[in-house]
């Protein structure tokens, strides 16, 4: 049953629990077949369930008047469309402000914003880091077009670190979805098969912030910050604190301007 074909979007229908009970077994015997798909789906909906968490209580609450004013003065059919967006817009919002809370926090307590990169940077680890063949969208054996490409559609010069030295080489990288843009990810492997990765984002503001500070996401460990105009994340569930430490100071010094 495990070679029936699954679509990504019956996977992502899985996830969010709303795939047709004649389907789930056929999605559950391939995933029991492909550990690294199985842990991405269960990525997913542990990030489902932290956003949940976070915003229930929102969805209770009533529509503010201004909205409700604004929706009353429209022909229904105007209406409908207008609260199917508004519905689209906070679960898009949801699914950004989830990871910037801590389960514990009151809803109204966010995170400072420059907590936000690492939860993310912890994110997109766990999501590919696990890939055996498909971890990067272009490989480190075509590294010029790699950093030309991210640092065109994030509109900043960009750098892939050489942290060989270290016994880490550059496999490749991949752009990714940001709160303000896009998102570049680069990845790199001992030859024991640790990972680690860089995750880069511009920064709507600039920032002269360059202190290293540290978070721990679950059993992944990031060193960030933030330097002018782009924040980066070194992320791994493989390395110890001091080990990450030792290979953020080598990224921030070959980024240095």
């Amino acid at each position: 049953m495990s070679d029936v074909a699954v679509t990504e979007a019956e996977l992502q229908a899985y996830a969010d629990g709303l795939l047709p009970a004649e389907r789930r077994a056929a999605v559950e015997a391939w995933l029991a077949a492909r550990p690294d798909e199985a842990e991405r789906i269960a990525a997913y909906r542990r990030l489902a369930l932290e956003v949940r968490a976070a915003y229930d209580t929102m969805l209770s609450e009533p529509v503010p008047e201004r909205l409700a004013l604004v929706a009353s003065r429209r022909a229904p059919w105007r209406r409908r469309a207008v609260a199917a967006g508004w519905l689209v817009a906070g679960a898009a919002i949801g699914a950004v402000g989830g990871w910037q809370l801590k389960p514990d926090r009151p809803l109204a307590q966010s995170a400072p914003d420059s907590t936000v990169i690492a939860r993310r940077a912890a994110i997109a680890h766990a999501t590919y880091s696990p890939e055996v063949r498909h971890p990067v969208e272009v490989g480190a054996d075509d590294e010029q077009h790699l950093v030309a490409w991210l640092s065109k559609r994030l509109g900043v010069k960009l750098r892939a670190p050489k942290l060989d030295d270290a016994g880490m080489s550059l496999i490749g990288g991949r752009l990714l979805p940001g709160d303000n843009g896009p998102v570049a990810q680069f990845m790199y492997q001992s030859q024991n098969g640790r990972r680690l990765t860089l995750y880069v984002r511009t920064e709507a503001a600039r920032n002269r912030e360059t202190a290293f500070r540290y978070a721990r996401e679950n059993n992944i460990g990031v060193f960030y910050w933030i330097d002018r105009d782009a924040g980066y994340a070194l992320a791994s569930a493989d390395l110890s604190k001091d080990e990450l430490l030792r290979l953020a100071n080598l990224v921030y010094k070959q980024l240095e301007p």
